[in-house]
């Protein structure tokens, strides 16, 4: 192999994949973004590096920050690396690559969160982005409402000038841009949360109410959080994505690949302007709401039906369990009598035909996107993503045995062991409890369901409550392919192409 060019603005030149075409020393800062993880550089940062290769949006570079001690690692890489991105799209006929270079700074992590405030602060930055995950806005679990006895949110509270909290550093921007006499920044989530604006504006809002009532008003008359939609599927990066790389002549610490394709419907609500996102694909929309029902119900909630009996069968990655007739058409049933149903079109796209297009992401071979990943912290996304879907199916008295399947799957997964025998490492932030409880319910099912926190009265909704014991009991007595089985068939196939 010939020699690797280490990624940097030295180097671009040098480089046979398409790379930035604008000056990236001209570009000025717009957008801080906190959590630069695989799916902001593959989806966010791409879309305005799109429109930087047209000639637009120069002022609105990405800074790119975090909170955490771990953020301090993706730190380093990207700074050694001038923040450039290898994006490898792995689209089954081919692959192919890019560079972009949207992003031009990433700040330091600290305690107190110093650098996030002043940037945040700073009258140039009209934008601040996240993605920190579902389980990162302090949502109280049982009435979705802020979690304000949250220890972090309780330092926050009593120390408002060093925060722990995306939401607190927010706050104490907020407040030195008050004070200063500038305007907001508009808040913008890019977590899979219906209704993510709405809640992005409850946790700041919320938490600046505990410390500053003053402040929490100004915040909510004139700041902005557009409800927003995202979709592109960028795998965890290992060896093998990082080889990718090279296979293109790159030395890249931090490459990301990425499915052929991508998605992103926004509310336009940006109280201090915002870049030209639609004219590169994006789309600016009075019902985002229609939008994200679509894809957490089809996409997000069938992650989970796929990757918990994936766990628990030894599959590896969606794409294997999409390979497994058992799983497939366990995928294929639950989607076309229990979820489609709950889910109404979209401007060019039916629910089924939606279904269809997800069947054909989930089973390409390219893209290792591993079941542990998908099935990490169950305990937010099947409250988010799946139990919507159960209250609503059983409000309009439909059928609801193969979402009572599914989270019996979750249930066998949080056992702690798989089939063969070998261990599931943990991972939720509530594994220790949930296996205590998936442990108690192998011999009394109805003890998961008691779990208040997550399934709130489901308990007491009889046709949810008796098929999901049913189906656990089965599952512990003769296995997870006897259930699923039972449920769809040992023949029926998912129809896919």
């Amino acid at each position: 192999m010939d020699e690797l060019t280490a990624l940097s603005d030295a180097t671009l030149d040098r480089l046979t994949v398409e790379r930035p075409r604008y000056d990236r020393q001209a570009l000025t800062p717009g957008i801080v973004h906190i959590g630069v993880g695989n799916f902001h550089r593959a989806h966010q940062a791409w879309y305005l590096h799109r429109l930087m290769q047209s000639g637009e949006a120069l002022d609105w570079a990405i800074v790119g920050a975090g909170v955490r001690p771990f953020d301090a690692a993706m730190r380093e890489k990207l700074l050694a690396q001038d923040c450039l991105t290898t994006l490898i799209q792995l689209d089954p006929a081919q692959v192919s690559a890019e560079v972009i270079g949207p992003m031009i700074d990433y700040l330091p992590i600290e305690d107190g969160n110093a650098p996030l405030i002043a940037a945040m602060a700073d009258p140039a930055i009209r934008i601040v982005t996240m993605t920190i995950t579902e389980s990162g806005y302090f949502i109280d679990p049982v009435d979705k409402g802020f979690d304000a006895g949250h220890p972090d949110i309780l330092h926050d509270a009593e120390h408002p000038r060093t925060p722990r909290t995306v939401f607190g550093a927010m706050v104490a921007a907020l407040r030195l841009r008050r004070d200063a006499g500038h305007g907001p920044f508009t808040g913008m989530s890019c977590d899979n949360l219906q209704g993510n604006g709405a809640i992005l504006r409850q946790a700041v809002v919320s938490l600046a109410r505990m410390t500053d009532p003053d402040l929490a008003g100004w915040i909510d008359a004139n700041a902005t959080f557009p409800n927003s939609m995202v979709d592109c599927i960028a795998p965890a990066t290992g060896p093998r994505e990082l080889a990718l790389a090279e296979a293109f002549g790159i030395k890249d610490a931090a490459v990301v690949t990425h499915e052929a394709y991508r998605q992103w419907v926004i509310e336009d609500a940006f109280c201090a302007g915002r870049p030209k996102w639609d004219k590169v694909g994006a789309v600016f929309s009075d019902d985002v709401h229609a939008y994200e029902t679509m894809k957490i119900r089809i996409l997000n909630a069938g992650h989970q039906v796929l990757s918990n009996v994936g766990e628990v069968l030894g599959r590896h990655t969606i794409a294997d369990c999409m390979a497994d007739p058992l799983i497939s058409a366990l995928f294929s049933k639950v989607q076309t009598e229990e979820i489609a149903p709950a889910v109404a079109p979209v401007p060019g796209m039916t629910p089924m035909e939606y279904v269809s297009l997800i069947e054909r992401r989930f089973s390409n071979p390219r893209i290792v996107d591993t079941t542990r990943r998908v099935a990490f912290d169950g305990s937010a996304r099947h409250t988010g993503f799946v139990l919507p879907i159960v209250r609503d199916r059983l409000a309009a008295g439909g059928p609801v045995e193969g979402l009572a399947l599914v989270e019996a799957l979750w249930a066998r997964m949080c056992e702690g062991t798989r089939e063969d025998g070998t261990d599931i490492a943990a991972n939720d932030p509530l594994w220790e409890d949930l296996t205590a409880v998936a442990r108690t319910a192998k011999t009394t099912p109805a003890a998961w369901l008691g779990q208040r926190r997550i399934y709130g009265d489901l308990a007491e909704a009889q046709p949810f409550a008796d098929a999901f014991c049913r189906w656990l009991a089965l599952i512990w007595e003769q296995g997870c392919a006897a259930a699923l089985t039972t449920y769809a068939g040992p023949s029926r196939q998912t129809g896919r192409t």
